[in-house]
């Protein structure tokens, strides 16, 4: 049996486990696990050729512990940025600025529009998640929205476009960071390229969907206010952008003093920052049950990522994860430029943040083989990947919308052919910087 078929093998064997799982209505993180246990079980099992093999080998225990660690610093990130903006949604800071933002701008309707944007990028470009940027900001938002007059349906497209670009935001891409991680290259020179296509993205779906029509020049800021949930007294903009100041100054300072400031990681930087956000607090929080549900919440994209990392790590024991880059390695970059603005988003829908490592690392490897900028590229790809999170199985920012905004209308007929436009917009402008990379290489430093 040659090393192709044994792959092969594998790889039928983690598909159809997933599948059959999925059938049984099992959650996308478990049946992830299930695909990942079949995988390990066949690779011990199907003949390697040649080959010897050994009883201990049948079932990998030590891969699957060392896979599951893979993206235990991206998980430290994820749950300390999110745990930072939950503790500033609970003491009223979050709300606070929206009403600010409602008072003083209700007769410019534009920069209302610009400075809500701007608004719904910040959770999810500290936490890396879609889901997280609709809980925290999104009916606050929304409801704004819905005193400018917009209509349900775009209103509810525009809060899940502003989502996925705010996933998509630096610092924190995690799709770029996976991929880059499991390509062994660094995580830098991505703030600039992530930076400009989030951007462009949001402003555009905003001025899109919120253009004129039914909607009125201007924000009713009474209905807006009445909307709003009230604000403890003592809040000040000093006092909400300090732990945000803070985290800039820390990072600023390890970037322009890096041979006289200490390493401080991430994870340490939010954790300070939720600090300073309970001491300028005008109310005492309840700290351990906001950390509590903060991790509640966060256990399924979490525990998708504990899962992906053993996965990779049994596809590359098994051979199946270099079939599969072998796979992409072969093809015309013009089938590529091509097809990955309709494959990314749908193998995000399936896999979630699985498709960064699984499917990110062999284009890396392609890209730059042929003598594109791997970083612009892996930017690009990381602001794909979001968009299809409203696709199924998973649709895990969409529905997280519907939710929250109470939704009523049909979900594909109504609220994603009201994305579409945006969405597309995306799309060309992400694959415009895969094909000119080269071109936009000065982004990346």
């Amino acid at each position: 049996m040659t090393m192709y078929t044994h792959a092969g093998l594998v790889l039928a064997a983690i598909v159809l486990a997933f599948l059959a799982a999925r059938r049984f209505r099992l959650s996308t993180e478990l049946s992830m696990m299930v695909a990942t246990l079949a995988g390990a079980v066949a690779n011990g099992l199907v003949p390697m050729g040649v080959d010897p093999r050994s009883p201990i080998s049948i079932f990998p225990v030590r891969h699957m512990v060392e896979g599951m660690f893979t993206y235990f610093d991206v998980c430290l990130i994820f749950m300390t940025a999110t745990f930072f903006m939950a503790l500033l949604k609970e003491a009223g800071g979050v709300a606070f600025i929206v009403r600010e933002i409602v008072v003083r701008f209700s007769k410019k309707r534009g920069l209302c529009l610009a400075f809500l944007t701007i608004l719904m990028l910040v959770p999810g470009a500290l936490t890396g998640s879609g889901a997280t940027t609709v809980l925290t900001v999104g009916g606050l938002v929304g409801a704004v929205f819905a005193a400018m007059g917009i209509s349900e349906m775009r209103r509810v497209a525009l809060i899940y476009v502003l989502a996925c670009m705010s996933a998509a935001a630096p610092p924190i891409n995690l799709w770029a960071m996976m991929a880059a991680a499991g390509a062994n290259m660094p995580y830098v020179g991505f703030a600039k390229p992530l930076l400009v296509l989030s951007l462009a993205g949001a402003f555009f779906a905003t001025f899109y969907l919120a253009r004129k029509g039914d909607a009125v020049d201007a924000v009713d800021a009474e209905k807006a206010l009445a909307e709003l949930p009230e604000v403890p007294s003592g809040w000040s903009w000093f006092r909400v952008l300090l732990p945000f100041g803070v985290l800039v100054a820390i990072v600023l300072a390890g970037r322009f003093a890096p041979h006289s400031f200490p390493v401080v990681g991430l994870p340490l930087i939010f954790m300070i920052s939720a600090a300073v956000t309970l001491a300028v607090s005008p109310t005492r929080l309840p700290v351990f049950d906001i950390a509590g549900k903060t991790v509640k919440d966060l256990l399924p994209l979490v525990g998708i990522m504990v899962v992906v990392g053993a996965l990779i790590q049994i596809m590359a024991l098994s051979g199946a994860r270099g079939l599969i880059s072998l796979g992409v390695v072969i093809l015309p970059l013009s089938v590529l430029f091509g097809t990955l603005w309709l494959i990314l988003p749908i193998s995000e829908g399936m896999l979630q943040y699985a498709v960064a490592p699984l499917l990110g690392v062999p284009l890396i490897m392609l890209f730059n083989m042929k003598g594109l900028n791997p970083v612009i590229c892996l930017a690009a790809m990381g602001v794909l990947w979001p968009l299809g999170d409203c696709l199924p199985p998973t649709a895990v920012v969409g529905r997280a919308t519907v939710m929250e905004l109470n939704y009523q209308g049909t979900y594909y007929g109504e609220f994603v052919r009201t994305a579409l436009v945006p969405l597309l917009f995306v799309a060309v402008l992400c694959t415009l910087f895969l094909v000119y990379s080269k071109e936009l290489s000065f982004l990346g430093v």
